[in-house]
């Protein structure tokens, strides 16, 4: 009996140990799988140039080895600089949306590890995989050079490894997974702070399962705290890079600890906030907004198998059914917390597109809870069926989800042709005179020109200065040498000029624009609001999508300034072909915009009260020849053209200038005013202008029976 039952337990272990060893060859060859299919599509889809929002100050903080905007990314930094120097091809930005696309692609496959060693499902860990990684905001964000898709990789790594020390079966084996988890947790806060969340769910819950096992003592949790800290280590480069202000552009004076500690907790645009300043929606709008937009990124279906997995971990023959409850905690904790602190308007397309993407986090939650759930589906329908064969139905399913979402995201997300900031970089840059000095304002203009001139040696005669930096105290002291060819008259931009009790000098716009007279200076895009001491002595002239700074004595010349700016941009990108959350489409409205300005500007010079009536007049007609010329040349344009049209077309009735035909400008103004309330149906004028449409109807009905009785007598 002894050696018969030395036989089975022999024969039990060898099953176990073959039973483990297949988990551990299909779960390695299926992740290895799914890495190669991402990474394929992704680099098919890859834009060849800069992005818009922070990917072009990113790279441009790893091109020159900078620190970038809080709180530093020295992680994605160090990493993005690797791949610059090492990637053989492709441009500067290319190469950072390259790396994206294969941290995205280790993302996708640590996601199908979770959920293939929780389910023993690899229909599971695809569908898991394909459907977060081919949904809309994780395609277009996992090609762009943006901290996303490490975050996302951080993610899965966690998740992976949670699940990992679950399975572990010694004492050995989880006190080396917890110092690796305890280490990829300090790695992970190198990158994006949102993932501190997960990392907060995590920790309690692995201490604890230590507790439970006895395993935990003061020595465990000194070593798993020096493992955490080791994490933290790549935060060392934000003072060392800060002390050698080798980078022509980099962000904050981190060599002191409270510089250190103001960007590490982002105090400029406010800890646990993603904006300084800012009025958002309200947490209940952003919860919805959340929901909503993940049954569109990830269907309803797979929203009903994220709640289906947690409804199966009750029954009590369920694997790790603690795991499940995680996940799902942590996915409630984060949303919780990020719709209170995400303090932007929603509503506003932009800032849409801004908020939408940190739910990618939670997107990922989801996707492998659904991936548990349609194995949890299968097993119970085959239970229940009393049937094996339905795992083709569970492949099958999973296939069909995943294709679906390659099909219906594929052309949104394909961005080879995608080079709208490049070329609205070039355009402002290539439109500058020789020297010029250009005040940037704004993530678009300052980061897009930024990588240009940096990164791509693009029109290496301009400075760059960025006028919300200067009213930072670290600004100048670092930036100026950057700048040799800028004068600053101070240590410090503000209104009011003086020295303040630090001992830094300020100054004000006025007396930067005196003291770099030999310079044309130029303003991308607006001006600092709360500096006006540049009016005593200076006018904004338009300058395409920026506005020139010319001394008052200067007479302005309408003829010659249509002359020079009528054609300052190579722009052909068609208008509303973007989507209005996207950058493209803020930098494709900008340039539309830019051809309206000095048509725009010269007609309030027209209404400007004390103007000559003969100045007036040809002022009028300028401006109305630019409208009507711009109007007709595109087929669509911005709604906002109607109305300027239409306004130049009532101001040239009223002169009533000898070769005007009232006819044809009263019939001018009344369509182009009919198609801007048919297309601006938010403007809090539309009413106004529906009444006096009324009135300039009646007054085109009039002047044409007067005709018509004038034309009857001869």
């Amino acid at each position: 009996m002894g050696l018969h039952g030395d036989g089975r337990l022999r024969g039990r272990a060898r099953g176990r140990a073959a039973g483990v060893g297949w988990r551990r060859s299909a779960g390695l060859w299926g992740g290895v799988a799914v890495f190669a299919t991402v990474a394929a599509l992704f680099a098919l889809t890859l834009p060849p140039s800069v992005p818009g929002g922070d990917s072009g100050e990113l790279i441009t903080a790893a091109h020159e080895l900078g620190v970038a905007h809080p709180p530093g990314y020295p992680l994605f930094t160090l990493v993005a600089k690797l791949a610059i120097t090492w990637f053989p091809f492709g441009s500067i930005a290319y190469r950072v949306n390259l790396l994206c696309g294969l941290f995205g692609a280790v993302a996708a496959s640590l996601l199908f590890f979770t959920v293939f060693r929780l389910s023993g499902s690899c229909a599971g860990g695809i569908l898991a995989a394909g459907v977060f990684s081919f949904s809309r905001l994780t395609w277009q964000w996992s090609i762009a050079a943006e901290v996303f898709s490490l975050n996302n990789l951080f993610v899965g790594l966690l998740m992976a490894l949670t699940v990992y020390f679950e399975e572990a079966e010694t004492a050995k084996e989880r006190s080396k997974i917890a110092k690796i988890g305890a280490f990829c947790c300090g790695l992970s806060l190198c990158n994006q702070h949102t993932i501190v969340l997960y990392v907060l769910c995590i920790i309690p819950w692995i201490l604890f399962r230590l507790l439970k096992e006895k395993e935990l003592s003061l020595g465990s949790l000194l070593r798993l705290s020096l493992s955490f800290s080791a994490g933290l280590l790549p935060y060392m480069y934000l003072p060392i890079s800060s002390y050698l202000n080798h980078a022509r552009w980099t962000w904050g004076e981190q060599t002191t600890l409270r510089g250190f500690l103001t960007h590490f907790l982002r105090e400029e645009y406010g800890t646990f906030s993603l904006a300084k300043s800012e009025i958002g929606s309200s947490m209940s709008k952003v919860l919805l907004s959340q929901v909503t937009k993940m049954r569109t990124e990830l269907s309803f279906n797979i929203q009903a198998l994220a709640v289906w997995a947690n409804i199966c971990v009750a029954r009590k023959d369920r694997q790790n059914p603690a795991l499940v409850w995680l996940f799902t905690g942590m996915f409630c904790i984060y949303s919780l917390f990020f719709a209170w602190r995400a303090n932007l308007d929603i509503e506003k397309p932009l800032f849409m597109g801004v908020v939408e993407r940190f739910w990618m986090q939670s997107n990922a939650v989801v996707a492998v809870l659904a991936g548990i759930g349609l194995a949890a589906l299968a097993s119970e329908t085959s239970r229940v069926l009393k049937s094996s064969r339905l795992q083709y139905l569970e492949w099958f399913s999973a296939a069909l989800f995943v294709i679906y979402q390659i099909y219906s995201s594929y052309s949104i997300c394909d961005q080879t042709t995608n080079n709208m900031i490049n070329k609205f970089a070039e355009n402002l840059l290539d439109s500058m005179p020789h020297n010029a000095i250009i005040l940037l304002r704004g993530d678009l203009p300052g980061n897009s020109l930024r990588y240009m001139h940096y990164c791509e040696g693009r029109r290496p005669d301009i400075s760059l200065v960025d006028q919300e930096m200067m009213t930072y105290e670290w600004y100048l002291p670092k930036m100026a040498k950057h700048l040799p060819g800028v004068h600053f008259p101070g240590d410090r931009w503000n209104p009011v000029e003086g020295v303040l009790p630090s001992g830094m000098v300020t100054f004000n716009l006025y007396r930067f624009l005196e003291i770099n007279k030999q310079k044309e200076v130029f303003v991308c895009i607006g001006i600092h609001e709360d500096d006006s001491t540049w009016k005593k002595n200076y006018s904004l002239w338009p300058w395409g999508s920026c506005d020139k700074l010319v001394p008052s004595r200067i007479a302005f010349n309408p003829e010659d300034w249509i002359k020079l700016t009528k054609n300052i941009y190579n722009w052909t990108e068609e208008y509303g072909r973007f989507d209005p959350s996207s950058w493209e489409s803020v930098a494709n409205e900008e340039m539309w915009q830019a051809r309206m300005k000095t048509p725009f500007f010269i007609f309030n010079l027209a209404e400007t009260v004390d103007m000559p009536l003969k100045v007036k007049a040809q002022l009028y007609a300028h401006a109305y020849n630019l409208y009507k010329e711009i109007v007709y040349l595109q087929k669509e344009h911005p709604a906002n053209w109607h109305k300027n049209y239409a306004i130049a077309c009532e101001r040239m009735l009223r002169l009533q200038a000898r070769d005007a035909d009232p006819e044809f400008l009263l019939s001018e103004t009344i369509k182009h005013f009919r198609l801007y309330t048919q297309k601006a149906q938010n403007d809090p004028q539309l009413a106004d202008i529906l009444v006096a449409l009324k009135h300039l109807r009646k007054e085109l009905q009039s002047l044409r029976n007067t005709k018509n009785v004038g034309d009857s007598k001869m």
